[in-house]
């Protein structure tokens, strides 16, 4: 790489601010994808993630939150008819939460808002370096979903599938 387009934070740092800035940028797109706090929008986004039915204890370590504060964002997305609560056969103290029709439908608008936002960011970029950019990125994803620490929190099948996936 040359000086001129060294860049002037180490890697790290520069990751970490990619991540910051492009996560704003995408809450703030999204508006919290209509009248629903982060927490749900987390919650809403790894239900589909997930394509079944979790426990509420599952979902919680998924996101890396305490279970009360999931239980809450979960009886607020009950009452907006996003999630759907059933009783849980293999913990009859626990249900399982999936999401509704409606839960499902706002989760692919607020991915086609969050795609939109991606699309139009890349689009400034000439097409050589949104190609590099892809590349990179791939290979970004490939590296995190072998890493540990990043899929600490899914079931062993899934963490295997991550990291096979590309």
């Amino acid at each position: 790489m040359s000086q001129a387009n060294k860049p002037s934070l180490p890697a790290g740092e520069l990751l970490r601010e990619v991540a910051r800035l492009y996560s704003r940028a995408q809450r703030v797109v999204a508006d919290c994808c209509e009248n629903t706090t982060p927490t749900q929008c987390h919650i809403l986004t790894e239900l589909a993630r997930a394509e079944a039915p979790l426990p509420l204890s599952e979902l919680g370590a998924r996101l890396l939150l305490e279970k009360s504060w999931v239980s809450r964002a979960v009886e607020g997305l009950a009452g907006k008819g996003l999630v759907l609560k059933t009783d849980n056969p293999a913990d009859a103290r626990s249900w399982l939460v999936g999401l509704s029709p409606a839960g499902a439908a706002r989760v692919s608008r607020l991915n086609n808002l969050l795609d939109g936002h991606a699309a139009q960011l890349l689009a400034t970029l000439h097409p050589a370096q949104r190609e590099q950019i892809e590349a990179s990125l791939l290979l970004l994803l490939k590296t995190l979903r072998a890493d540990p620490s990043a899929t600490c929190c899914l079931p062993a099948g899934e963490r295997s599938k991550d990291a096979n996936t590309s």
